[in-house]
């Protein structure tokens, strides 16, 4: 997979895509992250990208033509399933959203800043607009780092154990079940016995029950959206 990433800020990303799962996929050859400075597409000889919002009021805004070159020269390079921009007001980020990116070949994400970016960039060239939360983040970046984080574990052979994502929490509408390992007894609390048992059946039916029992107590919504 591929994913391009559009910031005004790179060194924000780094890290997030140098250590751990994600590290893997690149050296596997499985997932290709670029990062692509907006900065070498400003205007004039100040290179500018933002402006002051028409109307008035604080802050700026990211002008229209800097991101519309770098989109255009982008997609001459490859054609995208997705232009997602991350922003408070988008869709919430879910497991069923990431599951459907992590099939996609090829993704770009914009990463707005300030006061976000011009909407007619919005209405032009964005095909999807995602929001991991209802709070807002100083850009992007941190954004774009959590959701390609969520569909670069899905891809097949980045993670060792395939099966470790489809027992994720959100895979089947519920949250994970209680985990424990070694040793048995610590601090003078145990194991639970059918843990211990070798009883796949009985494991796999007391994991199912202690999964619905922690939505239940946690996440009702899930059980019941109209709560």
């Amino acid at each position: 997979m591929n994913i391009d990433i559009v910031t005004l800020l790179p060194g924000l990303l780094e890290g997030p895509f140098s250590h751990s799962i994600l590290k893997r996929g690149k050296d596997k050859g499985l997932l290709d992250i670029r990062i692509i400075d907006l900065r070498d597409f400003g205007l004039g000889n100040s290179m500018q990208l933002d402006d002051y919002p028409f109307g008035g009021g604080a802050g700026m805004v990211l002008m229209p033509q800097p991101l519309y070159d770098c989109i255009l020269s982008l997609k001459k390079q490859r054609e995208y399933d997705d232009v997602i921009f991350l922003t408070p007001d988008g869709e919430k980020l879910t497991q069923k959203t990431v599951n459907s990116l992590s099939l996609k070949n090829n993704l770009l994400l914009l990463c707005g800043h300030y006061k976000g970016i011009d909407e007619r960039i919005r209405d032009l060239l964005v095909t999807k607009e995602i929001s991991i939360g209802d709070y807002v983040l100083s850009g992007g970046e941190l954004a774009a780092a959590v959701l390609v984080d969520a569909i670069g574990r899905l891809i097949p052979g980045v993670l060792n154990d395939e099966t470790s994502a489809l027992t994720d929490s959100f895979q089947d509408g519920l949250l994970s079940p209680p985990v424990y390992t070694r040793p048995a007894e610590f601090m003078g609390m145990k194991v639970p016995d059918v843990l211990l048992s070798g009883h796949f059946k009985n494991i796999e039916d007391w994991r199912a029950e202690e999964a619905y029992r922690k939505t239940k107590e946690r996440r009702p919504d899930l059980l019941f959206p109209e709560i």
